[in-house]
């Protein structure tokens, strides 16, 4: 049996950072790379199912991105994942949730897993949309923001304790293959040993061509659903007082109020 957990490497900024020249990003020379959060996780869930299943579970780590992403995958296998894939086209320079959603559902295609695990979110755009939107091209069941998990292989199910709205949860039983987007606090992630990060270093890292996985290039620029027209570090305004009587100052809070609703009258 086969667990699949999408991975994602992300950018954090320093303090001090520029936009790159097209005004569309932050220059990554003022980024640092990391394994995002939400996804760090779902690997270590994945770790524990296959602990409490007797060994039987292979844990497949999968990312879409660059060769720089080869050093996330290398981190996932560090603390016990058994294979890692990356696919990477230029066609996905730029690209947005959507794009990735099915890259990964024809990674999941491919690998034929009884359950699929990602993170919640992206630590850096926060969309929350790729693990849903893999289930949805897949046409599996899914649940989101889930907090706690029992999983049975023998069963083909999964109980799932999730976060709604309002502070309220929903425990649902689920049938597999299933998606599931993992809320951090689940667990606690474990750290990399010397061992397993020097054994990570010599394994091969699967990076499959668009035409193993039976993708059309063309197909995945179409199904970008977003795209970023401009980015940038919002102004921060300066607070001054209203001075004048009280009749003075109200209007002048009115006028202002009605200025930012863009209502002229």
């Amino acid at each position: 049996m086969r667990i699949l957990v999408g991975v994602k490497q992300v950018l954090n900024l320093d303090e001090e950072f520029e936009m790159r020249g097209d005004g569309l990003d932050v220059d990554q020379d003022y980024c640092d790379r990391a394994l995002n959060e939400w996804d760090d996780y779902a690997l270590e869930e994945a770790l524990r199912i296959r602990e409490r299943g007797g060994g039987d579970i292979e844990v497949v780590a999968a990312t879409v991105g660059g060769e720089e992403a080869t050093a996330e995958l290398r981190k996932c296998l560090a603390k016990g994942a058994d294979r890692g894939v990356r696919v990477w086209d230029d066609c996905l320079r730029d690209c947005d949730g959507m794009m990735v959603a099915h890259v990964l559902a024809a990674i999941v295609r491919r690998e034929d897993p009884a359950l699929v695990l990602t993170g919640v979110q992206g630590a850096d755009h926060g969309q929350a949309q790729t693990g849903v939107a893999v289930a949805a091209l897949l046409g599996w069941p899914w649940a989101a923001v889930v907090r706690a998990l029992e999983f049975s292989a023998d069963a083909g199910e999964a109980i799932a304790r999730r976060e709604l709205e309002g502070g309220l949860e929903e425990c649902i039983r689920i049938r597999c293959p299933a998606v599931l987007t993992i809320q951090v606090g689940i667990n606690t992630p474990r750290y990399a040993s010397l061992r397993g990060v020097t054994q990570a270093a010599g394994r091969p890292v699967d990076t499959p061509a668009f035409e193993r996985l039976g993708i059309d290039a063309a197909a995945i620029a179409s199904a970008r659903a977003s795209r970023v027209r401009r980015m940038y570090v919002p102004q921060k305004p300066r607070p001054r007082m209203i001075e004048g009587s009280v009749r003075e100052q109200a209007a002048e809070l009115a006028a202002l109020i009605r200025d930012i609703r863009g209502d002229r009258r």
